[in-house]
């Protein structure tokens, strides 16, 4: 019984840890990404006409929809040089974005009046060295002219523009090593673009369901753009969390079926060394399907209440977990103090499910055992 409940404990527990880190790996996400983002499927980018934009704004349950403009570019500061991501994002960008609240230095502004700014990632900070308190220092981004230009002469071989850096946010090592946030105007004019643009974010109207708009997006745009939600967008990740859990949950099952063995041989001892009294109750008119439910019953005794006092005690602790925090990541520059958790009572139930079903199988063996016994003593 010990067994049984220490391993539905910790199996909750874990469980509740992989659903924590989901939740936590979609804020993050969705502190950077859209609701909904349009890709082209034929090439990197796509053009931009007044009759597609007009008609996308028609879809039902599109509130906004912001341009993109995405690529590498080469980018000096000071004496610090690197590759980063160069993000050209419409003005609503910061309208539809929930970047605010990950900000750690300077302001959330893509423009100074008519001056293009420049929001960094921390991990670009920490790489170039940025203050968005020296106003006098900017970044300097290169971009190649022509990618099928042999010249040797750099000067006529990129294009150059400098931008100031308005502010720093810290969301995930992914997009703070890499990505710099500029305004759409700037990056088309630095890569090159013109009318152009690689991606549209959607944002949908309050009270849509993200799901109808993907279809209504997808029904619009047609085969040749790949229409992606929140969850789509990191599929790979999301997919190896889900995975990851489903191998640990298989795991601590196979674990509770192994410590289930001990139900096993403690019925069948049972059973023999109640021979006697199980002639007794066939002699009283019992029959073998009785005898056998009194020994099935029986081990459902034993592991329910080992489950169920896994169940509670799990519950607790991941409660505590979730409200007061009891472990920490250990980490200085994690994102979170404690490691997340989330209840789903699916796991409750599955978890519940599977120990039930165990204990019936591990029962029926000692069960039929008793049952012969009865035959015998009545013989």
């Amino acid at each position: 019984m010990f067994v049984v409940g220490f391993s539905t404990m910790a199996l909750i527990i874990i469980l509740s840890v992989f659903n924590g880190l989901e939740d936590l790996l979609r804020d993050l996400y969705g502190s950077f990404d859209p609701e909904i983002k349009v890709e082209s499927k034929l090439g990197k980018s796509f053009e931009l006409t007044p009759s597609f934009v007009e008609g996308l704004k028609k879809v039902p349950g599109v509130d906004e929809v912001v341009y993109v403009i995405e690529d590498n570019a080469y980018v000096k500061y000071g004496q610090a040089e690197m590759v980063a991501v160069i993000k050209g994002v419409s003005e609503n960008y910061l309208k539809a974005n929930r970047l605010q609240k990950k900000m750690v230095e300077g302001k959330l502004e893509l423009w100074n009046g008519n001056i293009p700014m420049a929001i960094a990632g921390q991990g670009v900070q920490f790489n170039l060295g940025v203050s968005p308190s020296n106003e006098y220092a900017t970044l300097q981004m290169y971009y190649p002219k022509n990618l099928r230009s042999k010249s040797l002469n750099m000067s006529n071989a990129l294009r150059k523009k400098n931008i100031p850096v308005a502010g720093i946010f810290a969301i995930e090592k992914q997009f703070d090593e890499k990505y710099i946030l500029v305004p759409i105007e700037f990056a088309s004019d630095l890569l090159g673009y013109k009318n152009r643009v690689t991606s549209l974010e959607i944002t949908t109207a309050k009270g849509i369901k993200v799901e109808d708009v993907q279809k209504g997006l997808k029904s619009y745009l047609g085969k040749d753009f790949k229409v992606l939600n929140e969850d789509q967008q990191h599929a790979i990740i999301l997919r190896t969390v889900k995975i990851e859990k489903l191998f640990v949950f298989l795991t601590f099952i196979f674990i509770i079926g192994v410590s289930s063995i001990n139900i096993f041989f403690a019925l069948s001892m049972l059973a023999i060394d109640k021979k006697k009294d199980i002639g007794m109750l066939f002699a009283m008119g019992a029959n073998q399907r009785q005898v056998r439910q009194v020994f099935i019953s029986e081990g459902a005794i034993i592991s329910l209440t080992g489950a169920l006092f896994g169940l509670v005690v799990g519950l607790i602790l991941v409660l505590l977990q979730q409200h007061v925090g009891l472990v920490r990541m250990g980490l200085q520059t994690s994102v979170i103090d404690y490691y997340p958790v989330e209840l789903h009572w699916a796991d409750f139930i599955f978890t519940a499910i599977s120990i039930v079903a165990i204990t019936v199988l591990v029962s029926i063996r000692p069960a039929i055992m008793a049952s012969r016994f009865t035959e015998v003593a009545h013989s």
